[in-house]
Formats: structure tokens, C-alpha cells, sequence
């Protein structure tokens, strides 16, 4: 994720700002008129409107994209097998590090897969492989499995699969390899609120989907997120667990659970409420800006924009990430941007390189060479939907002159 602020001043145009109208105000400043902050009517209503845009059968408001996640890892029973192996779960080394912290807060262990060079989403042949060797056991699923680190091998649980920057995986494949071997998936979403993939909503794919509003995302609650799920009881269990673990009937002092404060406030839910109701608009003027840089980029050799699979019947543009044919160039740009008070941003430093995971794990730079590839030649431009198209020309201007 993008961590510079929106709004920082010393920016000619700024990394990304979100798209708030006079209703957004006055929906938060309402709840400010009344005596219910939390666990009001607010995140009911913003609860009610996702399920209606979705299809879900439930929607529940949480803190973060990372604590919705944590949930329905904590739903699909993942955690450690008899007390010792922790159970495995299949996923992506190039995504933000939430997606595989929530598999190591429950002790489990992510078994990454390499992803496809165009998307830079998960590998479906990849992940089949994989699950296939897992299942057998021995040395077949050593190849898969850590250096060190993963203890006792764990049984295969669940498949994570990541929305890389608003574009849905091929989901098909990867439902038929879950299907094939029983396992859970959990879709992280957070990138791609109102993507299709073959016409179906991206986060409606798996058992459990999350969607995520930072102040970058296609819609945003300042922080906060929302699970979407047709299982009753892993939505009852989510619902209890983001409320210190309180299930229907307890008192305030009672927790039948285990759980955590990962309730959403009502000024937020408020927020969201009225952003979800703009979503194909706030979709439409993303889709606007990236068609200028689409044009534009066109006309600089060297430097690559995302392509969108034919899978991909609704693009939802989270970040706008092109790729230079080297890291050294995409670095040299950076930094001749960051000069013209233009911000750029590598994206991402693949998960299995980060220093904790290195630590913990033994990950070595070659072991995903097509994720670590991506990370070296990517690069976020400034984007959101309130962009001009004479700030896409001045960032399209500034890129080409610094090549």
C-alpha cells in the first residue's frame, strides 16, 4: 500500500487523494450530532448496502483489510494442527504483507507460489502443482515448503489468493484445485472493490472475500474494511470475534470467544455509506485517468503499462503500476520524478524478501524469480479519481524527459 499522505505539500501532484463530495461531510457530521460513535445504526446501514451490491449474504464492517482477513483466517479454522505443525495455506509472494502476516499471527504456515508476469497475480498451474506435491507428502512437498522455519509439516488448509492492483485472479482454476482438494479460499479483495472476473465480482469468488478503504482505495472509510461471505456460521463467528469475542447473548463483560476490537465506527461506516452508493461513479473516473495515462504512456519507449486479461470483464484501478525494462532505469525515474516534487513509488518489495521473512524463514532472493522480477521494474505514478488530466500530462511529461 501507498503510505505517503494524499495531501502531502510538498508534492506538485500528490500520490492519491480520495473523492469526497458535501454528502460524505454531512453524513459524518450527523453522527456527530448524536450520542452513538460505535455500534450504531451507521455501520448497519453501510453493512445492509454492501450486501445489496454484492449479492452477500452476509457484510461485516471491521477496523482494517488486515484485521478482515485475520477474521476469516480465524473462521476457516487455520491455525496450528495438533498443537504443533502449523496448518499450510497456499498464496502469493507479491502482495502486501498483510495477506501473509494474518497467516502467521494463527501460526500457519504460507506456502508461496510464483504468480504470472502479466498480472502479477498467483500462478494457477503453479498453485495446482503445489497443492498436488502438499498432498503427497515427502520430498515432492519439501520443494514447496521453507527453508526453515515451517516445523513438522502441516496439512494443506486453504488457498490465498490476492486482487493484485484491481485486477482479479483466474479464479477458475484456482476454485477447481479448492474444490479438487477440499480446501478454503480466502480472496483478498482489497485492491479491487467492483472488478469482475468473467462477469462474476471479484471478493465473491471464494468462501470469504475482503474489501478494504484506505484513503487510496476506489472508495474509502479513512481505515476500515468489510467481509463478504455466504456461510452463516463463519459470518456469526466474524461478527462475535471483531467484538472482544462476544456472541449473541453475552452481556458486555461476557466473551464466549477469543476476539479482538475490530469493530468500525459509526462516523467511518457513515462515510462508507455514502461511497458505496457513488461506486460506479468513483469506478468510472478511475477508469477515466487511466485511460490518460493509457494513451500517453503509449509514446515513452520503454516503459510498460498494466494489461488487463480478457478474464477481466470490469477493471476496478486501484494504483496505476507501469514497469521499465530494468530496475536500474525504474530507479533512476523515481528518483528524476521525485526531483520535480513528483512521487513514485516501488511496488511491491515481494513479501518473501522482507527482512522478518528472511529472518524467520530463510528466503533467498531467486526463489520467485517473477515475483521479485515485478518488484524491481514496477513503479506506482500518482493516481486517483480527482486527478486532471493535465496532472496525468505533467507526470507523463516529467517520466518521458527523465528517460
Amino acid at each position: 500500500m501507498v503510505t505517503e499522505s494524499p495531501m502531502h505539500t510538498k508534492y506538485r501532484v500528490p500520490m492519491s487523494s480520495p473523492d469526497l463530495s458535501d454528502a460524505e461531510r454531512q453524513a459524518v457530521a450527523a453522527v456527530l450530532r448524536t450520542p452513538f460513535l460505535s455500534m450504531g445504526s451507521e455501520i448497519e446501514a453501510f453493512e445492509t448496502a454492501f450486501r445489496q451490491a454484492t449479492g452477500a449474504r452476509h457484510a461485516i464492517g471491521v477496523s482494517s483489510g488486515t484485521a478482515g482477513l485475520h477474521l476469516c483466517v480465524r473462521a476457516a479454522g487455520i491455525g496450528h494442527n495438533d498443537g504443533q505443525a502449523g496448518d499450510l495455506v497456499i498464496t502469493t509472494p507479491f502482495s502486501f504483507v498483510a495477506s501473509t502476516n494474518v497467516l502467521l499471527f494463527e501460526g500457519a504456515v504460507p506456502v508461496f507460489v510464483d504468480v504470472d508476469p502479466i498480472t502479477g497475480n498467483i500462478d494457477p498451474q503453479r498453485a495446482g502443482q503445489a497443492a498436488t506435491d502438499l498432498m503427497a507428502g515427502g520430498a515432492a512437498a519439501q520443494r514447496w515448503l521453507p527453508r526453515q522455519g515451517g516445523g513438522a509439516q502441516g496439512r494443506l488448509k486453504a488457498m490465498l489468493p490476492v486482487d493484485v492492483f484491481g485486477q482479479p485472479a483466474d479464479f477458475d482454476p484456482l476454485l477447481e484445485i479448492a474444490r479438487r482438494f477440499s480446501l478454503k479460499v480466502i480472496e483478498d479483495s482489497c485492491e479491487a472493490l467492483g472488478a469482475a472476473y468473467k462477469g462474476r465480482l471479484a471478493g465473491r469468488l471464494g468462501d470469504y472475500g475482503v474489501y478494504a478503504f484506505y484513503p487510496n482505495k476506489q472508495i474509502t472509510t479513512g481505515e476500515g474494511a468489510v467481509i463478504v461471505t455466504d456461510d452463516d456460521p463463519a459470518a456469526s463467528l466474524m461478527h462475535a470475534l471483531r467484538n472482544q469475542g462476544r456472541a449473541p447473548g453475552d452481556t458486555w463483560l461476557s466473551h464466549t470467544h477469543l476476539g479482538y476490537n475490530y469493530r468500525l465506527d459509526e462516523m467511518s461506516a457513515a462515510l462508507g455509506r455514502v461511497q458505496i452508493a457513488r461506486l460506479d461513479e468513483l469506478l468510472d473516473k478511475r477508469q477515466r485517468v487511466a485511460g490518460w495515462y493509457q494513451e500517453r504512456l503509449q509514446e515513452i519507449a520503454g516503459v510498460e503499462a498494466l494489461q488487463v486479461r480478457p478474464e477481466t470483464t470490469r477493471m476496478s484501478w486501484f494504483v496505476y503500476v507501469v514497469r521499465f525494462a530494468a530496475g536500474e532505469t525504474r530507479d533512476q525515474a523515481a528518483s528524476q520524478l521525485e526531483r520535480r516534487s513528483i512521487p513514485a513509488r516501488p511496488y511491491f518489495i515481494p513479501i518473501h524478501l522482507q527482512p522478518y521473512m528472511r529472518s524467520r524463514f530463510g528466503y533467498q532472493e531467486g526463489d520467485f524469480p517473477i515475483a521479485e522480477d515485478l518488484g524491481r521494474r514496477g513503479l506506482a505514478l500518482p493516481f486517483s479519481g480527482v486527478m486532471t488530466e493535465g496532472q496525468v500530462e505533467t507526470v507523463c511529461l516529467a517520466l518521458s524527459e527523465s528517460l
